[in-house]
């Protein structure tokens, strides 16, 4: 599918300039731009690559001289980032899983499916199943017993949907993402060494060595509209009660939420983010990369972490916190700088020693 450059401009509430009839296939970056390509030029620095390619059109920052770039039209957004949104969303050429039921799909005779769900090859539905209007399920997928996933739901290749689950409008999950496991919940017939630790921050006691019995999930999971789940990302049930998802929660890849876990709405989950069991993330959260947060903790609306950042204790609302452990990020970042002053500030303090021992030696 194409589309004129005036009809993207359009669609993105942007302004067009030059000739708005150039028909585009498709995006590229400048310097890999055909004549039929809208190429990406959003900064200057970008920009610097459209003399490489063949671009006809680009889209640019506010206040660029289109012309001077050598260009026959222009896309200029406000916040161009934030108009890649929609232009993402023209230019998808989606997963080609076709429509209809595949032949070689199970469906239970006791589910039900909306209209116009697509459910791909060798996909699964439990019986009571719920699945809502205008949803695709790839090829691979599970969808367990009494699930309920909303409508227009976009599950890529391999989703597990375990029983009991229920998930609103518009979820979309990546290839291999599981909601709906059990939670790692284990217990010794006595008190252990971990049950010490955690009371006396160290020492075991006379604790012996146990075998550990499974705790049941007999809770699930509920999931609001709008929320994104990353490949081989996990969101376990609840021991109890349900864990629980709000609305427009974006998971990237690789990210484990544990048992009775409640998150609320607008928060973004970053990649290798672990969440322990019991832990409360209030709302528009941002959670870095491979930040951890212990159990049962509480993460105050707007907190936002850096990279790799381990949260051992609660965290007020609206707190930038880095480190391990986590402390607020300008007390780390004043920490850093001070420890890498420490070798010369050694090597001061050998001075200003070996200068006493001469003096006390010279009297």
């Amino acid at each position: 599918m194409t589309y004129t450059v005036k009809e993207i401009a359009t669609a993105l509430g942007a302004e067009v300039f030059g000739d708005g009839d150039l028909r585009i296939a498709g995006v590229a970056e400048p310097a890999l731009a055909g004549p039929d390509d809208l190429a990406l030029a959003m900064s200057p620095k970008y920009a610097e690559g459209l003399p490489q390619g063949q671009a006809r059109a680009a889209m640019l920052w506010t206040g660029a001289d289109w012309q001077a770039l050598g260009l026959k039209a222009a896309i200029i957004a406000p916040r161009p980032r934030y108009a890649m949104s929609g232009l993402s969303a023209m230019m998808d050429p989606g997963e080609g899983f076709g429509t209809g039921i595949h032949p070689s799909a199970v469906v239970d005779p006791l589910a039900l499916i909306g209209a116009d769900v697509t459910i791909g090859a060798l996909a699964v539905i439990g019986p009571r199943a719920q699945i809502g209007a205008g949803s695709v399920i790839g090829p691979q997928c599970y969808i367990g017993a009494d699930a309920i996933v909303g409508e227009g739901a976009f599950l890529r290749e391999g989703v597990r949907l375990a029983a009991r689950v229920r998930i609103g409008a518009r979820f979309f999950a990546h290839p291999g993402a599981v909601v709906g496991a059990d939670g790692f919940s284990f217990v010794t017939p006595e008190a252990s060494g971990v049950e010490s630790v955690r009371q006396t921050l160290g020492d075991q006691g006379d604790a012996t060595p146990q075998s550990w019995a499974r705790i049941h999930s007999l809770g699930s999971v509920r999931i609001g509209d709008d929320v994104e789940l990353g490949a081989n990302s996990c969101i376990d049930r609840g021991t109890v009660r349900d864990t629980q998802v709000g609305d427009r929660v974006k998971f990237d890849n690789l990210v484990h939420i544990g048992h009775n876990v409640r998150i609320g709405n607008d928060c973004l989950i970053c990649g290798q983010v672990g969440i322990a069991g019991s832990t409360v993330v209030g709302n528009n959260v941002v959670l870095a990369g491979q930040t951890g947060l212990s159990d049962n903790l509480t993460i105050g609306d707007n907190v936002i972490t850096g990279g790799a950042t381990k949260v051992m204790s609660n965290v007020p609302a609206g707190r930038v916190m880095l480190g391990y452990p986590a402390v607020k990020m300008e007390n780390h970042i004043e920490s850093y700088k001070a420890l890498r002053r420490l070798p010369r500030l050694f090597r001061d303090v050998a001075l200003l020693q070996k200068s006493v021992f001469k003096a006390d030696k010279s009297d």
